[in-house]
C-alpha cells in the first residue's frame, strides 16, 4: 500500500514557503498576483494502514504545535477546484535523505516500510499559462526533481528492478579515429583522441579488447578533475618549454622554502602543518563548479561534504574543526528575460549554494567561519563554488600506508546512481544541454550519515585499527580503491557493496560517485573489531576485498572478472597534455582622476557593490558558534555587523594558540593581468590573516585555479603566468603552498557562442596566532583614538571597484612590491602583539574610503581623517587616488594616542601616516565620517547610517 503523509502549517501558522514561492516568482519574471500554499510530506510504501501512518506522524514525523496532517491513500484524487496542485520529489535513484531518515525512524518504531519518498506540494492560483515556467524557475530542478500536475497517479514506489548480469566488451582495438572519438563523447568519458588512442595499443598489446568497467576506469582516473593533465602536462609557452607547471612552480616554491614546520603537502587529501608539540592542522579547499551550476543545492551540499571527507580522510584521520565557502556568481538581479537557455537564474543560484553548504555544515556540527562572495556577468553560465575545510590531527597521525592483505573496507552511505561520471562531467565545459544530458552527475548529501562516520573515524583512528584511509569522491571506488592500491594492487568483489536500491550494473557499482562513503584499508586482524564498531555506531562497514602485491587492479562480479588493469598503465599510462600557451600584456591605457570634488556619492556606490556590500544574509544562516572554537567571528564590531578580515579558531581546546583562517579572490584584475592578479590575492590573504594578529612567518596558502578553456593558447598564457606569480609571491613571502585544486573548461557553450569565465583564482591561508587574547578586529573601537594608515599608496586603478562603478576602464592593476609587504606584516605584526593596535583592517576593495567607513560603522564611532599626509607615489597624489586606490599591502590601524610613539618605534623605517582620530557623535546627531582631501576641502561627509544603509542594501533578502 502507498500512503501520502500531507504536512502543512496549522491553523494561524504562516505558510512561509508558500509565500516565499510567491515572491520568487515574480522574482523571476513571471508577473501574478500568485497565491500559494505549500505542504512538504512522505510517500511511504509498506504493510501499514492509515491509522499506523497517522499514528507514526503524530509520534516523530510531526511538530503538533505548527503543523497539521492529513493521510490519503495513492492514488489520490484531492485537489481544489479552480486550483494547480502541483508535486515535487526526487527522481528514481537521486538520494532521498528527509526520506532514508523518516524511512529509519519508521522502521526503529516497528511499523512495516519498504520505501518512502519525499514530496513537496503546491496548491497555486495564478495564471495557468505560466505555470509551466514557474514549475521549471521555482518549484523544481529538472535535473534532480520531477514535478507531477494534478494528483499523483502512483501505487507504488519501486526499488528497481534486479540486475541481469552482461559483460559489456568495448570493440575498440579495430576503431578509427571518428568512432573513438564518437565513443569517448557518447559514453561521457571526456578522453582526447590522443588518450583514445593509447588505450586502443594498449589493448591491440594484450590481444583483447576493454571490458566497459575497464575504459570507465581509465576515464575517471585519466580525467581533468582526478590527474590534472593540463597543470601537469608539457605547455609551449612561447617558445618555453615547461614540463609540468605545477612542479616547476607552486610545488617547487614550496620545496624551496624547506620549512621545518610542514608535515604533509600535496601527498594526501589535505596539506597538514604543524600547529604545537601534540597536534597538527590540515587545509583544505575544493571547487563543486559544475554540478553547482546544474542543481546549487545540491553541487554546494555536496562539495562541503566531500571536502569535510578530504579532511577527515587526511593522514589517519582530521577531525574537522571549521569550513569556508567562497562563491562567485553573475549578478542576482539580473532581469530574467536574458538567461540563456539551460541556465539558471544567478540569484536561484546563490540561495541554492548557500543553503546547500548551510545544510550540511550545520547538520554536521562544523562551523562555516568565512568565506567570500564574487559578483560577475561571466559567471552566469559558470558559478564557482569554493568549500574549504580546516581539521586537527594528532601529531604522528599524518600518514598512512596499504600492506598486501590488508581488507578493503567501504564504510558509510550506500552506493546509488547518482554522481555516474561526476569526474568526467567536471572536465567539460557546460552547455546549454547539460542538465538533461548530466543530470546524474549531481549527487545530494546527507550529513547525518557523514557525522557518523566521523564519529566512527575517530575511535578507529585512535584504536590503531586501519593504516589507510580515503574518501570515495571523483570516480568513487574507482579513484578511492585505484589510489589507495597504486603501489601494490586490489582485488574488488563489486557484489558485496550495499546498495541502495536494485538494477545497478558492476561498472555503475564502481564509479558512483554517491556520497558518505569512506574507503580503508583494515588489516585483517582488526576487522572484526572495527566491524563491531561500525556496528555500534549506525555505521555500515563492508568488505569489499583485499590489497594485494600483484601490481594489478582486478575487479570480479559474482566470480567474473569485469576488469582487470595493470596498476602501472592506470597511473602512469596516461599520455601528456601537449598545448600551446600565449600571453600578450593589455594595452596601458591610463585612467584620468578627477583632481577633487565630492566623492560621497561615489562611496556609498561601492559600498552597494556586491563584492563589497554586507554579506549578513549569507553567515547569519551559518552556525559559527558551535563547537566553542569561534574567537573572532565572520562579522564584528559592536552589534555584530562589520565585515571581518579573518576568522580566528581554536583547534585545541583549552590552549590559547589560535588559527587564523582567510582567503583573497580579485578576477577583475585577471582579465587585464593574472600574475598581477596573482600577486594581489596572495597578498590580500595573507594580508587579512595578520590583520586578525596572526605571525607572517607561518601562514600556510592553498591555491585554487578556476579558468577557461585551457586548449586556447591566450588562455593557458594568463594561467601560466598566475602560477608563476604564485611561486614568486610564495618564495618573497615565505608562505608555502601545501595543497590546491584547479578546475578548467569553465565556459558554457550555446548555439556556436562560449561565455568563459575571467580568470579567478581563489588563495586560501591559515596563518597561526600565539596567543588568541591578543587578536584584534577591524571595528573602532573607542573615541579619541588616532587613525594610522601603513604603506604606500600608488594610483592603479585597472580592475578596481571605483573605476568599474564610474564606468572607466583600463588603468594599472595594482603592483605587489613584496619586500615592503613582509616588512609591513612582520612589523603590524609585533604591533598587535605588544597590544599596540586596537584595531587593523585591510584595505582592498574600494581603497581607503572603504576601508575607514567600514571600521566607522562596525565600531559605531565616527571619524574624521585628512589625505594630506599619506604616503603616495607622485602619480597618486589626487584624492580620487589615495581614496580608492586599492594598492595592496595596507592596513588601517587605530591606536591609542598614548601608545603612538611606541607604534612608531615599531614600524621603523615604513612609510605610514596619523590620518586623523576617531570621533562620538555630537549631541544630538548621528556620528559621521568626514574626510578632507589633500588641500583641505571635504571630499566625503556621511552619517554611519548612511554608509551602513547602503552596505546592508544590497542583500537584506
Amino acid at each position: 500500500m502507498l500512503w501520502h503523509l500531507d504536512i502543512e502549517p496549522a491553523p494561524g501558522q504562516p505558510d512561509s514557503t508558500g509565500l516565499r514561492i510567491a515572491q520568487e516568482a515574480v522574482e523571476s519574471g513571471l508577473p501574478g498576483p500568485w497565491k500559494v500554499a505549500a505542504s512538504r510530506g512522505f510517500l511511504v510504501e509498506g504493510g501499514l494502514s492509515a491509522d499506523d501512518v497517522s499514528d507514526a506522524a503524530r509520534r516523530v514525523l510531526v511538530d503538533p504545535v505548527v503543523e497539521k496532517f492529513r493521510v490519503e491513500s495513492c492514488p489520490a484524487a484531492s485537489g481544489a477546484v479552480g486550483d494547480a496542485l502541483i508535486h515535487v520529489f526526487p527522481k528514481p535513484g537521486v538520494t532521498d535523505p528527509e526520506a532514508e531518515s523518516a524511512l529509519a525512524l519508521l522502521r526503529d518504531l516497528g511499523y512495516s516500510v519498504d520505501g518512502a519518498r519525499s514530496v513537496r506540494s503546491y496548491r497555486i492560483e495564478g495564471p495557468a499559462d505560466l505555470l509551466p515556467r514557474l514549475i521549471q524557475r521555482v518549484l523544481a530542478n529538472d535535473a534532480v526533481e520531477q514535478a507531477v500536475v494534478g494528483p499523483m497517479s502512483l501505487d507504488h514506489l519501486g526499488q528497481g528492478k534486479p540486475y541481469q548480469f552482461a559483460l559489456i566488451v568495448v570493440p575498440i582495438r579495430e576503431m578509427d579515429d571518428a568512432e573513438l572519438l564518437k565513443t569517448s563523447k557518447e559514453g561521457q568519458l571526456s578522453l582526447s583522441l590522443a588518450e583514445m588512442k593509447t588505450i586502443q595499443a594498449h589493448f591491440r598489446d594484450l590481444g583483447r579488447d576493454p571490458t566497459d568497467c575497464e575504459l570507465e576506469t581509465l576515464a575517471q582516473t585519466w580525467s581533468e578533475h582526478c590527474s590534472h593533465k593540463t597543470l601537469r602536462g608539457r605547455i609551449d609557452f612561447d617558445g618555453t618549454p615547461i614540463p609540468n607547471l605545477l612542479k616547476r612552480t607552486i610545488f617547487s616554491a614550496t620545496q624551496e622554502l624547506g620549512l621545518d614546520w610542514l608535515v604533509s603537502v600535496f601527498s594526501d587529501n589535505a596539506g597538514v602543518v604543524r600547529f604545537d608539540d601534540d597536534f597538527d592542522v590540515c587545509f583544505k579547499v575544493e571547487t563543486h563548479n559544475h554540478p553547482s551550476a546544474i542543481d546549487p543545492y545540491g553541487g554546494s551540499n555536496t562539495g562541503i561534504g566531500g571536502v569535510i571527507r578530504d579532511a577527515l580522510g587526511t593522514g589517519l584521520g582530521s577531525k574537522p574543526i571549521c569550513n569556508t565557502d567562497v562563491f562567485c556568481v553573475a549578478p542576482p538581479n539580473l532581469p530574467p528575460d536574458q538567461l540563456p537557455a539551460g541556465v539558471l537564474h544567478p540569484k536561484r543560484v546563490l540561495k541554492g549554494v548557500v543553503a546547500g553548504v548551510r545544510d550540511y555544515g550545520n547538520r554536521m556540527g562544523i562551523p562555516t567561519v568565512n568565506g567570500a562572495l564574487v559578483v560577475d556577468p561571466a559567471y552566469l553560465g559558470n558559478p564557482l563554488v569554493f568549500c574549504g575545510t580546516v581539521g586537527v590531527i594528532p601529531r604522528g597521525k599524518a600518514f598512512k600506508s596499504v600492506e598486501p592483505g590488508d581488507r578493503i573496507v567501504a564504510i558509510g552511505g550506500r552506493t546509488g546512481r547518482d554522481g555516474i561520471h561526476g569526474a568526467t562531467f567536471s572536465s567539460v565545459e557546460l552547455t546549454s544541454e547539460s542538465e538533461s544530458v548530466s543530470g546524474g552527475s549531481v549527487q545530494i548529501g546527507d550529513a547525518i550519515t557523514e557525522k557518523m562516520v566521523l564519529d566512527v573515524i575517530v575511535q578507529a583512528r585512535d584504536r590503531g585499527l586501519f593504516r589507510a584511509i580515503t574518501d570515495c569522491g571523483a570516480g568513487g571506488f574507482s579513484s578511492a580503491v585505484g589510489e589507495m592500491g597504486a603501489e601494490s594492487g586490489a582485488v574488488v568483489d563489486l557484489e558485496n557493496a550495499p546498495l541502495k536500491y536494485q538494477g545497478l550494473s558492476y561498472t555503475e557499482i564502481w564509479i558512483s560517485e554517491a556520497q558518505e562513503r569512506m574507503v580503508l584499508a583494515v588489516p585483517p586482524e582488526s576487522w572484526e573489531e572495527f566491524r563491531d564498531l561500525c556496528s555500534m555506531e549506525g555505521v555500515e562497514a563492508t568488505d569489499l576485498g583485499e590489497f594485494v602485491d600483484s601490481g594489478r587492479l582486478t575487479l570480479r562480479y559474482h566470480g567474473q572478472v569485469v576488469g582487470d588493469l595493470s596498476m602501472d598503465f592506470l597511473h602512469e599510462g596516461r599520455p601528456d597534455v601537449v598545448r600551446s600557451a600565449t600571453y600578450t600584456p593589455s594595452p596601458a591605457r591610463p585612467i584620468e582622476t578627477p583632481p577633487s570634488g565630492d566623492f560621497t556619492a561615489d562611496l556609498l556606490k561601492i559600498l552597494s557593490h556586491w563584492d563589497v556590500c554586507s554579506k549578513e544574509w549569507i553567515v547569519r544562516q551559518y552556525d559559527h558558534e558551535v563547537q566553542a572554537r569561534t574567537v573572532v567571528k565572520p562579522l564584528v564590531g559592536e552589534h555584530e555587523r562589520g565585515p571581518g578580515d579573518a576568522s580566528v579558531i581554536l583547534p585545541v581546546l583549552g590552549s590559547h594558540r589560535g588559527l587564523a583562517v582567510s582567503c583573497g579572490i580579485n578576477p577583475r584584475y585577471g582579465r587585464l593581468d593574472a600574475y598581477a592578479m596573482a600577486a594581489c590575492v596572495i597578498d590580500e590573504a595573507v594580508r587579512n590573516c595578520v590583520a586578525v594578529g596572526a605571525d607572517p612567518d607561518r601562514i600556510a596558502l592553498l591555491d585554487n585555479f578556476c579558468w577557461g578553456n585551457p586548449e586556447r593558447p591566450e588562455t593557458l598564457g594568463s594561467l601560466v603566468r598566475a602560477a608563476q606569480a604564485c611561486r614568486e609571491m610564495a618564495l618573497a613571502y615565505k608562505t608555502p603552498f601545501i595543497s590546491g585544486k584547479d578546475s578548467l573548461y569553465n565556459e558554457y557553450s550555446h548555439e556556436g557562442e562560449s561565455l568563459a569565465i575571467p580568470p579567478t583564482l581563489l588563495i586560501s591561508a591559515i596563518g597561526q596566532i600565539p596567543d588568541v587574547h591578543r587578536c584584534v578586529t577591524m571595528d573602532f573601537k573607542a573615541p579619541g583614538n588616532l587613525i594610522v594608515l601603513v604603506g604606500t599608496t600608488r594610483a592603479e586603478f585597472g580592475g578596481s571597484l571605483w573605476a568599474e562603478t564610474c564606468g572607466l576602464e583600463g588603468g594599472s592593476v595594482p603592483v605587489v612590491d613584496p619586500a615592503a609587504g613582509l616588512a609591513t606584516f612582520r612589523a603590524v605584526h609585533r604591533a598587535i602583539a605588544r597590544g599596540l593596535i586596537r584595531s587593523c583592517h585591510d584595505l582592498s576593495e574600494g581603497g581607503l574610503a572603504v576601508a575607514v567607513a567600514e571600521s566607522a560603522f562596525a565600531g559605531r564611532i565616527g571619524a574624521s581623517i585628512s589625505l594630506k599626509d599619506v604616503p603616495c607615489d607622485s602619480a597618486a597624489g589626487s584624492d580620487a587616488a589615495i581614496l580608492f586606490s586599492e594598492t595592496p599591502s595596507r592596513f588601517l590601524v587605530e591606536v591609542e594616542p598614548d601608545l603612538l610613539s611606541d607604534f612608531a618605534g615599531v614600524l621603523e623605517g615604513l612609510p605610514y601616516a596619523r590620518l586623523g582620530v576617531t570621533k562620538a557623535a555630537e549631541a544630538g546627531e548621528a556620528a559621521r565620517l568626514v574626510i578632507e582631501g589633500v588641500a583641505g576641502e571635504r571630499v566625503v561627509d556621511a552619517s554611519l547610517d548612511e554608509l551602513e544603509d547602503a552596505w546592508r542594501r544590497p542583500l537584506d533578502w
